[in-house]
């Protein structure tokens, strides 16, 4: 890294933390140690194997609901001791750039948190946060992190109206706030605006074989407003079927017992998935 940029960087994460502006244990420094200690020794892979290495490294991690819920300031919480699945799919992606890029150390993954979770890569209040997982593509696809591949493998392409946040206001303790409520009102007309490319659930035992070892996966809804309701990790497994690696309600971080395309039967109101393909590092 050029001598300029790594000064922007450790200006930009010593600024969140004097700012009081990052939420960590020392638990979770300890575990983000130990993890990038047995990355560190990874011989150099393809970026789909690494996300792979690194969602594996995840195996029995607590799903936690609403880990990013942490007061009434936004913050950016590092919560590696549970998972939800959003922030399972944020942590195996930052990790496995960084350990293709040799740059495992605090810093850096602080600052790729940020990255990924905030639009723009900013972090400006709770507005800012990628809430909805096809905005939370869309701006990572912007930044080069992912390519949302959903249309190359037969997605259909189609407009919903998006505005879970805003009809359900109760639900957003941070959306108590005007100034809140009002900026997430504005981002979700945006958004109703974007059209969506979804797989067809139908489709996907037909598609399965155009899907990769570490492809990032969302299950699309029908429920009015919203956009998704779970993403995970492809993985092809011992019986040449696509299972999904995640962050399940279950209790903890698992690989599905079944092939991903049986596993959406049995999610309710799921219409298909929004395929996301990590991108190499450059």
């Amino acid at each position: 890294m050029p001598i300029r940029n790594f000064v922007v960087l450790f200006l930009a994460v010593s600024a969140l933390q004097a700012q009081g502006r990052v939420r960590a244990t020392e638990h979770d420094k300890a575990i983000f140690e130990a993890l990038s200690a047995g990355l560190s020794e990874a011989p150099d892979t393809a970026m789909g194997p690494m996300m792979i290495r690194v969602g594996r490294a995840f195996l029995g991690t607590p799903y936690v609901a609403q880990t990013l819920e942490a007061g009434p300031d936004e913050r950016l919480v590092v919560n590696l001791r549970g998972l939800d699945c959003t922030t399972y799919v944020e942590n195996v992606l930052v990790l496995s750039r960084l350990a293709k890029e040799g740059k495992l150390n605090w810093g850096h993954y602080l600052n790729g948190l940020e990255q990924v979770r905030y639009r723009d890569g900013k972090l400006d209040g709770y507005p800012s946060r990628l809430h909805y997982f096809t905005e939370w593509i869309r701006d990572n696809e912007a930044k080069g992190l992912v390519r949302n591949i959903t249309e190359q493998i037969y997605g259909v392409t189609f407009r919903k109206q998006i505005n879970f946040m805003g009809t359900h206001r109760s639900l957003y303790p941070m959306l108590a706030s005007d100034a809140n409520f009002t900026a997430i009102k504005k981002t979700e007309s945006g958004l109703s605006e974007k059209p969506i490319c979804v797989l067809p659930q139908q489709e996907v035992a037909a598609r399965e074989a155009l899907l990769q070892d570490g492809d990032i996966i969302a299950l699309a809804t029908d429920i009015d407003g919203l956009d998704v309701t779970h993403t995970g990790i492809a993985l092809r497994l011992e019986d040449g079927r696509i299972h999904l690696l995640h962050a399940s309600t279950v209790g903890k971080v698992v690989i599905s017992e079944e092939p991903l395309a049986d596993y959406l039967k049995g999610i309710k109101r799921n219409t298909g998935i929004i395929v996301v393909r990590p991108q190499p590092a450059e």
